[in-house]
């Protein structure tokens, strides 16, 4: 339910308000446990996710199950972080990957990118996967092999004129 639908005080209006714009607006959101976080920790994995556009927040689970699909509901057990933006989520996800290879936490649970459904695997297969940068560089070389290689294949063309005229040259000056 909705937060108009319902009598809920002002403030917890404003909050669902706020969390339903959050929401909204996130190209992904990941959601982790941050059970046995110090303040050290969470500031320092805030830091390197601003750095690539992320945000990070923790939000009390009812007031988050209000702004979530109904098949987010299994997800929102225990202390929940929520992270969220619209930048690149292969670089977010690789930024969590590290943080917890080095710390043990947090444990991520599942999330969901643009607007599907993903569990923890696949937040845990999205940080195996080159950067956009790189994918790009790809697909920009596989587009590019066609003309290169017509590139080659005419060239080659062109020396081996080249060497037969030379051959013919030579044979001519020494016939003479």
């Amino acid at each position: 339910m909705k937060p108009d639908e319902m009598n809920l005080r002002p403030e917890k209006k404003a909050m669902a308000a706020e969390i339903d714009e959050r929401v909204s607006g996130a190209l992904y959101m990941i959601m982790a446990d941050y059970t046995g976080m110090d303040m050290s920790m969470t500031t320092e994995l805030k830091k390197s996710l601003r750095q690539n556009g992320a945000s990070y927040n923790v939000m009390k689970n009812r007031m988050l199950n209000r702004a979530l699909p109904a098949d987010a509901s299994d997800l929102l057990k225990g202390q929940l972080a929520m992270i969220y933006g619209s930048g690149d989520v292969v670089e977010v996800a690789k930024v969590i990957r590290k943080f917890t290879a080095a710390n043990k936490k947090p444990v991520v649970k599942g999330g969901f990118v643009e607007g599907k459904a993903v569990s923890a695997e696949d937040v845990a297969e999205l940080a195996k996967l080159p950067s956009k940068d790189v994918l790009r560089a790809m697909l920009l070389g596989t587009l590019l092999a066609p003309c290169s290689q017509l590139v080659g294949v005419m060239n080659q063309k062109v020396a081996s004129l080249v060497y037969v005229l030379n051959a013919v040259k030579e044979k001519k000056e020494q016939a003479a």
